[in-house]
C-alpha cells in the first residue's frame, strides 16, 4: 500500500512547492534592487531637453535604466508628457497646457528653451544657445537617427508604444496654474482610462496629492503606484499605511513638511523601515539637496532602489564605478 501512494505522495510534494514557489514569487517586489537603477528625471532634463522624445531615447542610450515623466491633460482630455500647468517655460508656445487640443499642443516645439550649459531653461540667452531650437517645426534638420516628432510634446499613449519594455514612472500634474484638488482628481481619472487599455506591470504612478493618487487606484487598481505626501507621512510618521497597490516610496532626501519644517526623509532607517515592509526606495533631489556625487555616494550607502537624476550620464558612469553593500544584496 505505502509502495502504491509513494508516486502520488511525490507528485503532491511536487505541488506544494510548485505553490509555495509560486506564492513567494509573487510577493517580490520587482523595483528592489540590490544596486540603484538609474531613473531617468524627465529624461535627464539638465543633459537633454526635458520630457522629450529626443531626451527618453538618449538617456537610455547612455545608461538609464528607468524613465521618470509627468503627465497633464489637453483640453481634448489626452494625457501627454509635460511638467508644468503651462507651456512657457520649455516650449515655443505660452498659455496653460489645458488650453491646447493635443493637435495643438504638438505644434509647438518643447525643446525651444533648452540650452547644454548654465541654467539650461534660461531664456536670456542668444538664440545660438539653443540648439535644438527649431527642429521641432522643421526649420531644423534633427541630428541623425531622430525625427521632428522626437522634439515636440508626446502623448502617453505615443511614450508607452515607443518604451514597451522600459520601466517607466508617471506623474500626475494640476491642470491649471490654480492647481487646484479637483484638476488632479481629473488628471487621474483620463490616465487611469489611458492605463486601464496598458497589460503591463512595470508602471508607477504618483502625485504629491494622495487623492489623486487613491483615485488612480480605485480606477485602474492593476497598475502599482507610489504615495503622496500624505500617505508618505502616514507611513514613516506615523507608522499607518501609505495605500493600497503601494509598490515604491519616492521622496527627496530632505523635504520640507507643513508644521515641521525641513526633515531628513531618505534616512538609512526609514529606507530600512520601507524594505521590511516590502516597498522599494526611489529618490529625487529638492531644495538644498545637490543631484551630484555627493548625494548619490549617500543614497547607495543607504541602499535605495533608485536615483532619479537629471544627468542620467554622469549617474551611470558614478553606479558602474560604485559597488553597494553587501547590506543590500538581499532582495526579498
Amino acid at each position: 500500500m505505502i509502495k502504491r501512494l509513494l508516486p502520488t505522495l511525490a507528485l503532491v510534494i511536487v505541488a506544494l512547492t510548485v505553490v509555495a514557489s509560486s506564492a513567494s514569487a509573487a510577493t517580490v517586489n520587482i523595483w528592489r534592487q540590490s544596486h540603484p537603477w538609474n531613473i531617468c528625471h524627465q529624461g535627464g532634463e539638465d543633459e537633454f531637453p526635458g520630457n522629450t522624445m529626443y531626451a527618453l531615447k538618449r538617456c537610455l542610450q547612455v545608461g538609464g535604466n528607468m524613465l521618470e515623466l509627468d503627465m497633464g491633460v489637453t483640453k481634448d482630455n489626452h494625457a501627454i508628457i509635460q511638467h508644468n500647468t503651462t507651456v512657457d517655460s520649455r516650449t515655443s508656445g505660452t498659455g496653460e497646457v489645458a488650453s491646447y487640443t493635443l493637435a495643438q499642443i504638438q505644434k509647438l516645439d518643447n525643446a525651444y528653451w533648452f540650452s547644454k550649459t548654465g541654467d539650461h531653461y534660461s531664456h536670456d540667452k542668444p538664440a545660438s544657445a539653443y540648439p535644438f531650437r527649431g527642429i521641432a517645426t522643421g526649420r531644423k534638420k534633427p541630428p541623425k537617427g531622430y525625427k521632428a516628432s522626437d522634439f515636440r510634446i508626446a502623448s502617453v499613449a505615443e511614450v508607452l508604444k515607443a518604451f514597451p519594455h522600459t520601466p517607466i514612472n508617471l506623474e500626475i500634474k494640476g491642470r491649471t496654474t490654480t492647481e487646484a484638488i479637483d484638476e488632479y482628481l481629473t488628471n487621474a481619472r483620463v490616465l487611469a482610462a489611458e492605463l486601464k487599455k496598458v497589460k503591463r506591470k512595470d508602471i508607477i504612478v504618483v502625485s504629491f496629492k494622495q487623492p489623486a493618487v487613491d483615485e488612480f487606484h480605485k480606477l485602474a487598481p492593476q497598475v502599482p503606484v507610489a504615495p503622496g505626501v500624505d500617505g508618505m507621512a502616514a507611513f514613516l510618521l506615523f507608522g499607518n499605511s501609505p495605500g493600497t497597490g503601494v509598490v515604491a516610496l519616492q521622496p527627496p532626501i530632505t523635504y520640507d513638511y507643513p508644521g515641521l519644517g525641513r526633515i531628513e526623509v531618505s534616512t538609512a532607517a526609514y529606507i530600512a523601515k520601507a524594505h521590511a515592509a516590502g516597498y522599494a526606495w526611489q529618490n529625487w533631489f529638492d531644495g538644498p539637496d545637490p543631484d551630484t556625487a555627493v548625494s548619490w555616494a549617500k543614497m547607495v550607502e543607504r541602499c535605495d532602489d533608485g536615483i532619479m537624476s537629471s544627468s542620467p550620464s554622469l549617474l551611470a558612469a558614478f553606479l558602474k564605478k560604485t559597488k553597494s553593500p553587501a547590506a543590500c544584496s538581499t532582495r526579498p
